[in-house]
């Protein structure tokens, strides 16, 4: 094959691999792009949307002060207020916070609760807590007494 030859058959390969490239690129910049608007506009738009609105709250319910032995042979003496949503049709009942609180608490040794940050882990566990076991009806507990010793 003369070199006349060889040049005119590479042209043609040439020119075909030039536009599955170009086509290939534009292929990518095209899921990019669909990728991005995604992002931008399917997902922020929809979180928005999707998220639940802050229950208003209600009442706030103080139960009695109960004394918890600690894991480490200290006591506590713990007393709480629920702090129930605003669609809570009746005052809440405080058995179930103070058992979740006595179960919760006997697991704890004096060390754990005397640091703030521990105080606001074994809370927040707490309050997840006793979300779920009223069903919604509660949304924040407070520690309006906690004494060690």
């Amino acid at each position: 094959m003369s070199d006349k030859e060889k040049s005119g058959a590479e042209a043609p390969a040439g020119k075909k691999g030039k536009k599955k490239l170009l086509m290939m690129v534009a292929a990518g910049f095209m899921v990019a792009a669909g990728v991005g608007g995604y992002m931008i506009l399917g997902k922020g738009g929809g979180d928005a949307a999707a998220e639940e609105p802050k229950p208003e709250p209600g009442a706030v319910v103080a139960l009695d002060a109960v004394t918890v032995n600690l894991a480490d042979g200290h006591y506590l003496k713990i007393k709480l207020a629920l702090q129930a949503t605003a669609e809570t049709a009746e005052e809440p009942d405080g058995s179930k916070a103070l058992d979740r609180a006595i179960e919760q608490f006997s697991e704890y040794e004096m060390g754990e609760l005397s640091t703030t940050e521990g105080r606001h882990k074994a809370k927040d566990k707490l309050r997840e807590e006793l979300k779920e076991a009223y069903e919604g009806e509660i949304m924040d507990v407070y520690f309006t007494e906690f004494v060690m010793q």
